[in-house]
């Protein structure tokens, strides 16, 4: 619906092409700021991939459906828009079956965790490393991601803030596998500190491009901490917040507009859509794209290389959690954080190169997030009553490609895999668990990088758009747009999304930082 507010206009200062998070974001910031602007969205709602949704018909239960978890959304964003949102921490950081009995890492007890460390690998070696490892990371964190919201720094400049030399080579010099085999014994906690470096992105831990650094390094700074929060009223509480701030500031937003072109003369850009069965024409000082570098190449008419995706989503309704072959510990606990299946070092690996030969991995690995023990509010009461619990489950070393000839037989035999791997180390079968909906079928809900890629326009299913960057400058900065990480071969257009230099997961980021650059253009130059 057309937000109330005036008659149709058709010229603004900003058109932002996709109302999820980080166009909403970049739409706040510039409203705020006294700047027309006009929000198109392809779905029928705003939020894109950050929505919470009721997947299974009948049941009244909020799923985080297809992005989960919040670490990267720096404070500030939330304090200069006036969001009404919240996260909670999770004490219990990790937990990984190893036969009989599991790792737990408990953020709310160092003795604790050593214990179970000593338990799983016979000696608490491991275990001092990690305390190492961790605080290693955290000066990072705590160096590197105030810088996300600034104009970018220099290589130099970077390596000057971090200000450790060890920290610098492990993570942005020589392959992270290198220094996680330097650092740790045991297969099993090896794999838990990679999953970091392969989650969303198709590598392997020696890749001599860092790819997996620099999905490493984002996945360990988020708000200078590094802690994976859960969104309070699941991620869509985020995106309405955001939407309410852009409407608050005046700013228009329209749903079920789908664009379809784009032309610029570096000048004015002009912005075509169709909706509701009608063509309509728009022009903007600068146009923002939410969407990936592919997408937009495709609507300015040009050629780009399309990205691939690598994960299974599989979103689930328990009646009850399963039972654990680990007899020691509580389903609730182990639950809590994330849980971590078939992604020992070694597994990882072979799972990857299995993928890279053209074959599903034949013990898939994964890692599954319980919301719920964290924000029962995501359940209606009487699911609650009843045990209930939702489970979202992310599969790893899964690329497109091995959906092309076979999509729903490869989609079949995949989810099959992931279960049995999951099922080798419960004391009953995943399935038994699942809660049904209101036509008594499962409440089981899986999706391919293909269907990532029709459902919200992720091209080839990458979740972040594009392969991650090192936050710092790698040419010329001979724009602000440049500057801010933003620029693309259009002076008067900008990535604001996850594509962006910094972007990639929900953190709001890459809309802050195009609006930011849009601001300081638009002062250089009244």
């Amino acid at each position: 619906m057309t937000q109330p507010g005036g008659p149709e206009r058709t010229r603004y200062d900003v058109v932002v092409v996709g109302g999820g998070h980080n166009g909403l974001v970049a739409a706040a910031y510039l409203a705020k700021a006294g700047r027309s602007v006009l929000v198109l969205e392809r779905q029928d709602h705003t939020g894109g991939a950050a929505v919470s949704e009721r997947v299974f018909a009948g049941v009244d239960a909020r799923l985080s459906r297809f992005s989960y978890l919040v670490s990267l959304l720096p404070d500030r964003i939330v304090r200069d828009l006036g969001l009404r949102f919240e996260t909670r921490k999770r004490r219990i950081s990790s937990y990984t079956p190893v036969g009989e009995r599991g790792l737990l890492v408990d953020n709310g007890s160092a003795a604790g965790t050593r214990e179970s460390f000593v338990q799983t690998t016979g000696s608490d070696r491991d275990f001092e490393a990690w305390q190492r490892f961790y605080a290693m990371t955290g000066q990072l964190a705590r160096r590197v991601f105030p810088t996300l919201t600034e104009p970018l720094p220099t290589r130099a400049e970077l390596q000057r803030t971090v200000d450790d030399s060890a920290a610098w080579e492990a993570v942005f010099e020589r392959p992270l596998g290198e220094s996680v085999e330097a650092a740790f014994a045991d297969d099993t906690v090896r794999g838990v500190v990679l999953t970091d470096a392969l989650i969303g992105t198709f590598t392997h831990a020696h890749d001599r491009s860092l790819l997996q650094n620099r999905c490493f390094l984002y996945h360990v700074i988020g708000g200078g901490t590094g802690d994976w929060n859960v969104p309070v009223g699941g991620m869509g509480a985020l995106t309405d917040a955001l939407a309410d701030a852009v409407r608050g500031a005046g700013a228009r937003i329209l749903t079920g507009a789908t664009v379809t072109a784009i032309e610029t003369d570096d000048v004015t850009a002009e912005v075509r859509y169709t909706r509701a069965g009608a063509e309509e024409t728009v022009s903007a000082r600068h146009v923002l794209v939410n969407a990936a570098p592919y997408e937009l190449a495709h609507l300015l008419g040009e050629q780009a290389e399309k990205p691939e995706g690598a994960q299974l989503k599989i979103n689930m309704l328990l009646r009850r959690l399963p039972a654990l072959r680990d007899t020691t510990i509580d389903p609730r606990t182990a639950f809590a954080g994330t849980f971590h299946i078939a992604e020992s070092a070694t597994q990882l690996e072979h799972a990857y190169r299995e993928a890279v030969s053209g074959r599903l991995p034949s013990a898939p690995p994964s890692e599954i997030y319980c919301h719920t023990l964290t924000d029962p509010s995501l359940l209606a009461p009487e699911l609650i009553e009843q045990g209930m619990h939702t489970l979202t489950l992310f599969g790893l070393h899964t690329p497109a490609r091995l959906f092309a000839d076979d999509p729903r037989g490869a989609k079949e035999r995949l989810v099959d895999a992931t279960l049995a791997q999951l099922d080798s180390v419960l004391a009953e079968p995943i399935r038994d668990c699942l809660a049904t909906d209101a036509a008594g079928e499962p409440c089981l809900e899986a999706r391919t990088p293909v269907e990532l890629e029709q459902e919200i326009g992720l091209p080839g299913g990458h979740i972040f758009h594009a392969d991650l960057s090192f936050p710092y400058l790698t040419g010329g900065a001979d724009t602000l747009a440049a500057r801010w990480g933003v620029a693309t071969e259009h002076r008067n257009i900008l990535l604001c999304g996850a594509g962006a230099v910094r972007g990639g997961g929900v953190s709001g980021i890459g809309g802050h930082n195009a609006a930011m650059a849009v601001l300081a253009v638009t002062a250089a130059t009244e």
